[in-house]
């Protein structure tokens, strides 16, 4: 009798470490949705664990075999170099095999007054000076006729003639000048997925998921494949794009709509071959303004990414086909006959409520997506990722706190894009219906209209963006405000006796500085061209 029992209860304690190691052995993410979002979520976890050895948390993506990917999305901004070279990825490979180039800057044309001249950079360069001076102040009260960009940046001088920001001796990640990248979406995502898995030891899951089990409390449990299996996990990651899966079909998180103050909901996609093969590849994206939204131009070593972003509010589907068209047929030099027809994309600008509920984190366009206008959605995904990254390790104790410092990051991160994208149109001068709506003071969010009242007085400052990590600099606010032909309606005060004489030297290296790198620096395709051919240089080897 006493060694039945005892017989028993070793098998019951056998069974019961049983499950606690299947359940309890180490923290398990997983991540739903592959493409860009999902596995550099999964890439930029894993790395930060890869040497934690048995402590590490268990990564796993589940992606579908019968859902593509969005396959847009191909700038990013100076950011993705850090998260590329902490993720373990050579640069060269990178640009390589992702059909990659180099960003810059964004050049807008047409977004003023929609004449041939009207154009201007917004530089991935700060001004120069920008931590020492007010260089803006100095330029305002009257430093020349020269745009404000061109006057504290040599960047749009290297960018006019479509030069690298780097030469053959620079390492990688390293830069002349500062830059980001222009990739082929759908490349990276593969890429991504093979370093992932080769390297960083990502399990990788192909199947649907067709139900989504759930804890007494709330909480994801598992899901369940269509093979019939259940994948469990402690920490869900929603990169399901706009079908929001995990956050919002499963927990019903409501998006805050935002097409009444950004009204562009549809998007058409094509890419466009180069007319002659040695054309020149941009080392900046184009986006030109149209009657009822605007061009993005994206220039790889083999192709253009081009796209229209437009409100059917205000253009029907057949007029924006024409307004594509109209682009590729004056900027493309190609027979727009021999194109394929655009991918429409459709779009619902806005966010979610919350991007972290209960044990679930919507990153990527899961949690939300505006528009193209800036490049915002790649950085997004690092900084939440990041975030997430950085939260770890986790217990279901100390996530709701953690939950409650993403989502009230992510929500300020969300607002300040909104506001910097709607600064683009509320400044425009355009006649058209559309351009007459943004600057609807009903459509500007109140904090924008404090702050061009504010700037009438004096540039964007620090002082107006007070965060740590900022998603826009006050520098970025200046090449659009200036860049826009914004006149503040007094003259900035100068505040110390010296100031005016430093800012006037730091703008005074403007022109040696362009005509050097110009010198020095060889053109975009060329050095693209040694990439491929040679690779670069590691640094310290």
């Amino acid at each position: 009798m006493i060694g039945g029992g005892c017989a028993k209860l070793r098998l019951w304690m056998n069974k019961r470490k049983s499950d606690l190691t299947v359940k309890d052995a180490r923290f398990n993410i997983v991540v739903v949705g592959g493409g860009s979002a999902g596995w550099l979520t999964a890439g930029i976890l894993a790395a930060e664990f890869q040497q934690s050895g048995a402590d590490a948390p268990g990564i796993t993506l589940i992606e579908s075999p019968d859902v593509p990917t969005l396959g847009v999305g191909e700038g990013t901004w100076p950011t993705m170099r850090e998260t590329l070279r902490r993720i373990g990825v050579r640069e060269a490979d990178f640009v390589r095999e992702c059909d990659a180039a180099f960003k810059q800057a964004s050049c807008f044309r047409g977004w003023v007054t929609g004449e041939d001249e009207d154009s201007y950079y917004h530089p991935f360069s700060l001004p120069q000076g920008f931590l020492q001076s007010n260089v803006a102040a100095h330029w305002l009260r009257g430093a020349g006729g020269t745009p404000f960009a061109r006057s504290v940046s040599a960047q749009p001088a290297v960018c006019d003639l479509n030069l690298a920001p780097k030469q053959a001796q620079t390492p990688e990640f390293a830069g002349v000048t500062n830059y980001g990248y222009h990739l082929d979406a759908g490349k990276f995502g593969q890429f991504l997925k093979k370093h992932c898995v080769d390297l960083l030891g990502v399990t990788h899951i192909l199947d649907n998921v067709v139900a989504v089990q759930s804890e007494d409390n709330g909480d994801i449990a598992g899901l369940t494949r269509q093979n019939g299996e259940t994948l469990h996990g402690d920490l869900f990651i929603d990169c399901t794009g706009f079908s929001s899966l995990l956050l919002g079909k499963h927990y019903q998180v409501p998006l805050r709509a935002e097409q009444n103050v950004l009204f562009n909901d549809t998007a058409l996609a094509v890419q466009v071959p180069y007319a002659e093969g040695e054309q020149a590849v941009a080392s900046h994206t184009y986006s030109t303004a149209q009657e009822a939204g605007w061009v993005w131009d994206i220039g790889l070593p083999t192709r253009r990414g081009v796209g229209y972003v437009y409100s059917s509010e205000y253009q029907s589907a057949e007029q924006a086909h024409d307004t594509l068209f109209r682009y590729l047929k004056k900027y493309s030099g190609v027979n727009t006959a021999s194109l394929p027809e655009p991918r429409t994309i459709a779009l619902n600008p806005g966010y979610r409520a919350q991007f972290w509920h209960r044990n679930c984190v919507g990153i990527g366009i899961s949690g939300g997506f505006i528009e193209p206008l800036e490049a915002s959605a790649l950085v997004m995904i690092e900084l939440g990722a990041a975030m997430v990254r950085d939260a770890l390790p986790l217990t279901r104790d100390t996530m709701e706190m953690a939950a409650q410092r993403f989502n009230e990051t992510f929500r300020y991160r969300w607002e300040r894009i909104i506001e910097f994208l709607k600064l683009h149109y509320v400044l425009s001068q355009r006649n058209e219906p559309y351009w007459r709506a943004h600057r609807d003071a009903v459509s500007i969010p109140e904090r924008l209209r404090e702050q061009l009242a504010q700037w009438q007085a004096r540039p964007p400052s620090r002082l107006d963006f007070p965060h740590a990590e900022e998603i826009f600099p006050a520098a970025s606010y200046q090449y659009v405000l200036y860049g826009m032909g914004f006149k503040p309606s007094h003259a900035p005060l100068s505040r110390r006796s010296d100031e005016a004489d430093m800012a006037a030297a730091m703008l005074a290296e403007i022109p040696a500085m362009s005509q050097r790198f110009c010198a020095g620096l060889p053109s975009h395709r060329d050095y693209l061209l040694h990439v491929q051919q040679h690779g670069m240089p590691v640094a310290g080897k």
